[in-house]
């Protein structure tokens, strides 16, 4: 069955980095697009990024110039690489697969990763 594995969280401070990876399994990963979702506390899940088959990619404006997504198709695997955080950034971020036409509402979701950003 499709499995996405999230890793890379932690805890750092405002301006650090940190890069997430998602490995993924299960299926034909590079017939898809892959997304990077989060979820704060109290509020909903929003979108992060979007990567296509392409290599095309897509921002949300709040992360637009400071997130990096890549994909590696020979380790079936998607990056998020996170520059110059924000304590807004934290939150739950999560991995999730799509079709290219779909690409807002995934349709496998890996289990989370937490990222917190001290002030």
């Amino acid at each position: 069955q499709v499995q996405l594995v999230e890793s890379g969280g932690g805890l750092v401070q405002a301006g650090d980095s940190l890069r997430l990876s998602c490995i993924a399994s299960g299926h034909s990963f590079g017939h898809y697009a892959m997304d990077w979702f989060r979820q704060a506390p109290g509020k909903e899940r929003e979108f992060v990024a979007v990567i296509f088959m392409t290599e095309e990619t897509y921002y949300a404006d709040s992360v637009k110039g400071r997130f990096t997504i890549s994909r590696d198709n020979a380790k079936n695997t998607v990056y998020l690489q996170m520059d110059n955080l924000k304590p807004e950034d934290t939150a739950v971020y999560y991995c999730a697969r799509a079709k290219a036409l779909t690409w807002r509402a995934p349709d496998y979701w890996g289990q989370g990763t937490q990222v917190t950003v001290s002030s």
